[in-house]
């Protein structure tokens, strides 16, 4: 396998790149540079099961640095003086450099499922949960693209490093499969790995940012009529369509469109025909919580 010099400097030229494609697509400077310091820090991520020594020395030492800081704005969100934000700053430090690292060196194995696909996408995880600011959805993309990127490299590394040439021929060691897998051969470790990627994603989509941007509900439609309205003016179809013919003197005014379907961010009841009575808006519904997003796909794959 590669060694801890390999996997930093493949990972941190990496970075390098990816922070200058940043730059380049107009991301902010200081913005780029963090997202390319995080892809050279998970070079080293895949190797903080290895019990002792430098990369889990190094990672935890720069994690429990860096956590902090990350959290500053949501620790502000919750209400903390400056005070408080600067308790559990040192909190978070001393919890991920001495309690964090001591689970892992006695919990983990060597080349164990860290090394894995799920603990790629659990690092690519916790980094968009870590990453900010938490109401710029794109920033946190690409910060957490540039975690999964520095652990690719080094599960990519150690696969390589896993082929060697010998007596004239292409050998495979022991060792090859062990970092690109899904599973490995401990139940236990399999079910801890899933469990954590599982306990990420529930974490992501429970994200306002994430509810606000993909988790609006659809308005209430309760019959077919107001459904044809809808997908009328989603469609921008011709007022003077006979099938829309109904409503266009009705709502002349609004250029053909009725207003309980007009784009204006309002979500109203739907109006089915000139005699129906006003129609009131209403505020937009919106997910806050997982069960209201997972209610949201239920009724539309109703639909």
């Amino acid at each position: 396998m590669a060694n801890f010099k390999t996997h930093i400097t493949t990972s941190t030229l990496l970075g390098v790149g990816y922070a200058g494609l940043g730059a380049y697509r107009g991301l902010p400077f200081e913005s780029a540079l963090i997202a390319g310091g995080m892809c050279g820090v998970g070079g080293m991520l895949p190797d903080i099961d290895s019990d002792t020594g430098v990369p889990l020395r190094e990672t935890m030492g720069f994690f429990a640095a860096v956590a902090p800081m990350f959290l500053v704005e949501r620790f502000a969100q919750l209400g903390f003086n400056c005070e408080q934000l600067v308790l559990a700053g040192g909190a978070m430090y001393l919890f991920v450099r001495f309690g964090l690292s001591r689970l892992l060196a006695r919990y983990t194995v060597h080349r164990g499922m860290f090394h894995s696909i799920p603990a790629l996408m659990t690092f690519t995880g916790l980094a968009f949960l870590l990453a900010g600011p938490p109401d710029n959805l794109q920033l946190r993309y690409f910060k957490a693209g540039g975690v999964f990127l520095g652990v690719l490299s080094h599960l990519v590394l150690d696969e390589i490093y896993a082929v060697e040439w010998t007596h004239g021929r292409w050998r495979f060691k022991k060792s090859f499969g062990t970092a690109l897998k899904l599973w490995g051969p401990s139940a236990s470790g399999n079910l801890s790995v899933y469990a954590k990627l599982g306990l990420v994603v529930l974490l992501i989509l429970g994200e306002p940012a994430i509810m606000d941007r993909y988790g609006q509900l659809a308005p209430v439609v309760l019959d077919n009529q107001g459904i044809r309205d809808r997908l009328r003016a989603d469609l921008a179809l011709d007022p003077n369509d006979p099938q829309f013919a109904p409503h266009a003197p009705q709502f002349a005014g609004n250029g053909g469109v009725p207003p309980a379907i007009r784009r204006d961010g309002l979500d109203v009841a739907p109006v089915t025909g000139p005699d129906q009575p006003p129609v009131v808006d209403q505020p937009p519904q919106r997910d806050r919580t997982i069960y209201d997003t997972a209610r949201r796909i239920w009724h539309r794959l109703q639909e």
